[in-house]
C-alpha cells in the first residue's frame, strides 16, 4: 500500500508465481506501478487486484514467456508492455500473455509503448478475453511513445510483430481513438491481429473508433469500433 514508486519488481527471475496481492495506491500518485517485470523469464501473475496511480503491470526489456491472468486492474494506466528502448536501448521482449482480465475506469488498457530510437524486439504478444468498464484508451500500439512530449524525431525503433488481441468486451470514454495503433515508418508493425472486439462508447454522443498508422495486419468481427484501418499483407 502506498510506496513510494513501484510495488514490486521482478528483476533477474526464472519461474516466479506472484497471486493473490491486492496492490493500493492514490489515482494521482505518479510511478506507482503495481508489478514490474524485467530481465525475466517464466513468470506468473495471476488473481491480483490492482488500484495505482500508473500501469497495473509493466513488462520490461529482456523478459520472456510472461503469464497474466485474472488481474482486476483500475483505477491505474493498464497493463503494458513497455516503454521499451528508451534513450537509444535494444530491448527484447517475446511470448506474453495477458487473459481474463478486467480494467475499471484506467486511463489505458491494453499497451503497447515504444521509444523511437530504440531497437530490439517485441512479439508474439497475445491480449485476450479483456473486459473493460468505462475505460480511457482501452487499445493501444505506440511506437511514438513521448510521455512528456518533447521528442526528436528517429528514424530506428523497437520491432513490433505478432500481436493478437482478442474478445475485447465492454466500454469506454475515450474520446480519441478507441483502438489506436501507431507504429513506425521505417519499422512497422507486423502481424497485427484483431478479432471478436465489442467495445462500446460509455457516451452515445462519442462514438467509437480505430486509428492505425503503418500497422500491417488482419482484423475479423471487430463490431466496436469497426476496424478497417490495418494494412492487409496478403
Amino acid at each position: 500500500m502506498n510506496s513510494q514508486k513501484f510495488h514490486v519488481v521482478i528483476d533477474g527471475c526464472i519461474n516466479a508465481t506472484i497471486s493473490r496481492l491486492h496492490i493500493i495506491a492514490p489515482s494521482t500518485s505518479p510511478n506507482t506501478d503495481g508489478i514490474d517485470v524485467g530481465s525475466s523469464t517464466n513468470v506468473l501473475i495471476n488473481n491480483c487486484t490492482m488500484e495505482t496511480g500508473d500501469d497495473c503491470i509493466a513488462i520490461k526489456g529482456g523478459t520472456s514467456n510472461i503469464t497474466i491472468s485474472e488481474i482486476a486492474c483500475g483505477p491505474g494506466h493498464g497493463i503494458s508492455v513497455g516503454s521499451l528502448g528508451q534513450g537509444g536501448k535494444r530491448d527484447e521482449v517475446e511470448g506474453i500473455s495477458v487473459s481474463n482480465c478486467t480494467f475499471n475506469r484506467t486511463q489505458n488498457g491494453v499497451r503497447i509503448k515504444t521509444w523511437q530510437g530504440g531497437s530490439g524486439f517485441a512479439r508474439n504478444i497475445n491480449f485476450s478475453y479483456i473486459n473493460f468498464t468505462e475505460a480511457d484508451n482501452p487499445v493501444i500500439i505506440d511506437q511514438f511513445y513521448c510521455p512528456h512530449q518533447i521528442c526528436t524525431n528517429k528514424t530506428s525503433a523497437v520491432e513490433v510483430s505478432n500481436v493478437t488481441f482478442t474478445g475485447l468486451r465492454g466500454t469506454s470514454i475515450c474520446t480519441n481513438s478507441t483502438v489506436s495503433l501507431q507504429c513506425s515508418d521505417t519499422v512497422p508493425c507486423t502481424n497485427i491481429v484483431l478479432a471478436d472486439v465489442d467495445i462500446t462508447s460509455a457516451d452515445p454522443q462519442n462514438p467509437t473508433s480505430a486509428v492505425c498508422l503503418n500497422a500491417y495486419g488482419i482484423a475479423q468481427d471487430t463490431y466496436n469500433p469497426t476496424v478497417d484501418c490495418l494494412i492487409d499483407t496478403k
